[in-house]
């Protein structure tokens, strides 16, 4: 009898671990299952980090959703629908914070940047375009403040003094060449500098490259990379209040892009067009 209530203890206890064992398992791979949302070519890299042997030794499952519309891509995350994205630069983020309120979102560190470019179909030198050309650039906030001032940097313009990385064609102090500004959707650009009636357009060089353009060669003049251009740096962000468990687990996602594996792939299948930073989050608000 004795020897029986022992067995029988001993049956329940191992049911009872095993439960709690799979329960556990079950809670654990859920936990890692991280949804990145992206746009355009950026899907290409992260759906190579996703089958990285790192990102398993992370315990991370990598699941990867492509969008076509920024502002959609940062209310999902901020809803908690997405996890995590990678497309915007700090500057679009910071944009987007200021109009939601409500729907926040926080870096979680830098990946790289890629440079802003001037293209036109129709002329080879930005000497040669007419004075009273239509130029194309973004009509989103952030975006728009990044062209113009790349305008300014290439001399065709100047800003007045209190520009500031969301100023809109009001912050244009002086157009001695009386261009006309069309803004355009951002996804846009490639098939506007077709059109007949644009002289040139700004397109950031995540969209130029699924127009088969490369920023380094086919542009007319493009940003550098320095102090200037460190609002235009792209991060990786979640939503503010994912807790901090959630956002350690993101920054092994952000330690695993900037191995030395993933930069190969990136320098290679991007010809050198987007370019690695790894900085801290106080470097873009310093």
């Amino acid at each position: 009898m004795k020897k029986g209530r022992i067995i029988g203890i001993g049956i329940v206890l191992v049911v009872v671990i095993l439960g709690v064992w799979t329960f556990w398992g079950h809670a654990h791979q859920q936990k890692d299952e991280i949804t990145l949302g992206t746009i355009g070519s950026d899907a290409q890299i992260w759906n190579y980090i996703a089958k990285q042997p790192a990102t398993k030794k992370a315990h991370i499952k990598l699941q990867v959703k492509s969008f076509t519309d920024g502002v959609a891509l940062n209310t999902a995350t901020a809803q908690g629908k997405v996890n995590v994205n990678a497309f915007q630069s700090d500057a679009y983020l910071q944009a987007y914070n200021q109009k939601n309120p409500k729907q926040q979102l926080d870096v979680i560190g830098t990946t790289y940047l890629e440079p802003l470019g001037i293209y036109s179909t129709k002329y080879k030198q930005l000497s040669q375009i007419p004075d009273g050309s239509i130029i194309a650039i973004a009509d989103n906030p952030a975006n728009t403040a990044r062209g113009l001032k790349l305008l300014a940097q290439a001399g065709l313009i100047k800003l007045k003094p209190n520009f500031s990385t969301l100023s809109g064609l009001n912050g244009i102090a002086s157009n001695p060449h009386q261009f006309k500004f069309q803004e355009i959707d951002d996804t846009t650009g490639p098939r506007v500098i077709k059109d007949q009636k644009v002289a040139a357009a700004l397109i950031s060089n995540t969209i130029a490259l699924e127009g088969h353009l490369n920023v380094l060669t086919d542009s007319l003049y493009h940003e550098q990379v320095n102090q200037s251009t460190k609002a235009n740096i792209n991060v990786l962000a979640t939503a503010k209040n994912a807790s901090k468990q959630q956002k350690h687990q993101y920054q092994k996602l952000l330690q695993i892009y900037h191995s030395k594996n993933v930069q190969k792939y990136v320098q290679r299948e991007f010809d050198g067009t987007k370019i690695e930073v790894q900085k801290p989050v106080s470097y873009l608000r310093n």
